[in-house]
């Protein structure tokens, strides 16, 4: 018996985890240095009111006889279920229960769902959440990277591939590590041509909140896309959730492959692997889908956007190029270097906490990502700290 071969494609850590040994060498050299983290896209503003009240009351729920809750049903409480499938018929998108799945993070599912599926190449972009890449090397999935550069304005498109092949695209927008979103109409035509040579979408949608342009909020707003796309969403960068843990994913009953149901599959899969998300946890998700709680978690979204305003309107003033900040919690943009170089240099300089963007593949090289998610205070003093430093 041996590890799985595929470890060996691997970096020998996960980025984030790379990121959090350089930060713990620098403490130790650095005894009482401020650190300022706009690295890991983690939420810091406390959870609403109308999410943890509903904590609270579903955590009491269990404390009786009557309101304890064991396992979780396939596919997540009803509810819930119910609020979400709510929450996109707002955008005119008609979900049946049945077709959302209620998961602890959307990292595990955008990790685990390729396990349904056998053959076809995964289609990344480049850069790119290191998970879409990562999962597809160890399902042993041939990959096929299409470089998100200035030149298409980080929006790479379908154009290189062949029609005559079926893939499985990953796809992020508003986009991690960009922070740019697709047009409506390039959205659609990623989706013409996935029906067209028989390809599946995987749509992450877990920055919608952030979209400020009048484009799609989810994939399955295009025409055909209930036949060719599966969305995966959170409550963890609107309502913010990182410590909860919530996702869902929605996979339509009408995505066939080789005449078989995909929903179906994915359903089965899950039977065997997961064990649900906790009662409370998805009381305060339903809760974090009323109107109230929609409200609640707006001001917190505007609040980090107000905080990427900040850090944007500092590398306007130096002249640094730079995408994101708009439609997203990240800001893009040219450190001129390599980007771990300039990663340890603005360490020491400033203690500010970046993302080098080679961590998110080679196109991302010579580029870095910041995080708004933070206090006012913080960005505030980064920004400054910034503004010196460039």
């Amino acid at each position: 018996m041996t590890i799985n071969n595929t470890f060996v494609y691997l970096e020998k850590r996960y980025l984030f985890s790379e990121i959090a040994s350089r930060v713990a060498e620098y403490r130790k050299s650095h005894p009482g240095a401020e650190i300022l983290p706009l690295g890991i896209g983690d939420v810091t503003l406390p959870l609403a009111e109308p999410m943890t009240r509903a904590l609270v009351k579903a955590s009491a729920e269990m404390g009786t006889p009557k309101g304890f809750h064991g396992y979780a049903p396939d596919g997540g409480y009803p509810f819930l279920r119910r609020a979400i499938a709510s929450y996109y018929a707002r955008l005119g998108v008609s979900l049946s229960p049945e077709e959302i799945f209620v998961s602890d993070g959307a990292k595990t599912d955008l990790g685990a769902i390729g396990e349904i599926f056998e053959g076809g190449t995964a289609v990344l972009s480049d850069p790119i959440y290191p998970v879409f890449y990562e999962s597809s090397l160890l399902a042993g999935r041939p990959v096929v990277l299409l470089a998100a550069t200035e030149k298409n304005g980080y929006r790479p498109m379908p154009d290189a591939l062949s029609e005559k092949e079926s893939y499985l695209i990953y796809l992020c927008s508003p986009n991690n590590p960009t922070g740019v979103a697709y047009s409506s109409a390039e959205l659609q035509q990623w989706v013409d041509f996935a029906r067209r040579s028989g390809s599946l979408i995987l749509f992450d949608a877990c920055y919608e909140a952030y979209l400020s342009s009048d484009g799609f909020h989810s994939i399955l707003e295009a025409d055909g896309a209930e036949t060719c796309a599966v969305e995966i969403g959170s409550f963890s960068k609107n309502a913010g959730f990182t410590g909860l843990r919530c996702s869902y994913t929605i996979v339509s009953n009408r995505i066939l492959l080789d005449g078989r149901s995909v929903r179906e599959a994915w359903a089965r899969r899950q039977s065997v692997k997961f064990n649900g998300v906790s009662y409370p946890v998805e009381r305060a998700a339903e809760a974090a889908l009323s109107r109230e709680g929609i409200a609640s978690w707006r001001k917190q979204v505007d609040y980090y956007r107000e905080n990427a305003r900040i850090l944007a309107g500092v590398l306007t003033e130096k002249g640094i190029p730079f995408v994101g900040g708009k439609d997203s919690p990240y800001l893009w943009l040219s450190c001129g270097k390599d980007s771990w170089q300039f990663f340890s240099e603005l360490l020491d300089a400033t203690g500010i906490v970046g993302t080098p963007g080679v961590g998110f593949g080679k196109a991302g090289e010579g580029l870095f990502r910041l995080s708004s998610f933070g206090s006012r205070e913080t960005m505030e003093k980064a920004a400054e700290r910034f503004y010196t430093f460039l």
